[in-house]
């Protein structure tokens, strides 16, 4: 059976046909309902000059499973992580796939892997209950990381030079939403009494070399400066000196990613050494949507048939600033 699949091809977004996947014993093969583009990586995987099937989350129905699956059944809905989910099928390795409760909306459920991504971002940072976070940036990324560290009792402030991003927060939560470096400067003085926030989390870009600077500036002595996009990575050394603070990278969805023998072979990590991988890490957010902990409706700006997937990314290079959450429908 043919079926049909998102691909770039040197840059250029292209629905093609090939083969309806099968599963071996530690994968599912799903029907699609909606997946979500996840606009930092794959607008970065477009500029490249290879040939690669889209997509890394999104949600369906099981319609055949390995031997070696027992957390789902045939006939379940799953989210995924992790996977080309731009697709009318796709296969799904046993780790990356999450059942997904009957009362929670299968469109926030699609966006899972940015989900993933949020949570794994906020426990390298290591905020526990009632220390504070600033997020800077306030994409789909960030207006999800700053919802998950308010779940969490964090304390938050965020910022973003983009007004309407700034509104959509405001509109979706009592997050305090900062327009400027300058009222993000009083609002972390505000919330900590001048001591600073315990974790930075910056998931903005910045053509510039003073996020990082600035991030330093806002956080507390020793405490955290987490990466979460790609801003540029020179700083002060005698600033972060003076603080001793930590600069971490947060890397995907947690444990797990990029390694084969966990993603295609099914080895899970044991969780007496490793309490959250990028499996649980995906679970965990569709919890936090079954709790209704969390709003991802409110965020999303695009809605696309399949069909018209090359008019998406279109959108999302083209319209950065007026794009949050873009969602496609599969028929």
């Amino acid at each position: 059976m043919m079926i049909r699949a998102a691909r770039s091809n040197a840059g250029i977004v292209e629905i093609v046909q090939k083969e309806k996947p099968v599963c071996d014993d530690h994968s599912i093969v799903v029907k699609a309902q909606y997946s979500a583009i996840s606009t930092g990586t794959e607008l970065m995987t477009l500029r490249g000059k290879g040939t690669v099937f889209m997509g890394n989350s999104g949600v369906g129905i099981v319609v055949e499973k390995g031997a070696g699956v027992h957390h789902v059944e045939v006939g379940q809905r799953i989210a995924c992580y992790g996977v080309p989910a731009h697709a009318e099928y796709y296969s799904v390795p046993k780790l990356l796939a999450a059942p997904v409760p009957e009362h929670v909306d299968g469109v926030e459920a699609a966006f899972v892997g940015l989900g993933a991504i949020a949570i794994q971002s906020l426990r390298q940072a290591d905020l526990r209950f009632g220390e504070t976070a600033a997020v800077v940036g306030l994409g789909i990324l960030g207006q999800i990381v700053a919802q998950i560290a308010d779940a969490a009792a964090c304390p938050v402030v965020t910022m973003d030079l983009n007004e309407y991003r700034c509104e959509v927060l405001r509109r979706t939560s009592k997050i305090v939403a900062c327009h400027s470096a300058d009222e993000l400067k009083v609002a972390v003085k505000e919330l900590t009494s001048g001591i600073g926030v315990d974790g930075v989390l910056l998931c903005a870009g910045s053509p510039t070399d003073t996020l990082i600077d600035q991030g330093i500036g806002w956080v507390r002595d020793r405490g955290k400066i987490v990466i979460v996009g790609v801003p540029n990575t020179t700083f002060t050394r005698n600033a972060l000196f003076r603080k001793e603070a930590e600069i971490v990278v947060s890397r995907a969805g947690g444990p797990g990613r990029y390694d084969p023998t966990y993603e295609q072979m099914g080895n899970d990590y044991p969780i007496g050494y490793v309490r959250w991988t990028e499996g649980r890490n995906t679970a965990e957010f569709i919890r936090l949507l079954a709790a209704n902990r969390l709003r991802i409706q409110p965020l999303i700006s695009h809605r696309f048939a399949f069909e018209q997937i090359a008019e998406a990314y279109e959108t999302c290079m083209n319209e950065p600033q007026s794009t949050l959450g873009v969602l496609i429908e599969y028929k």
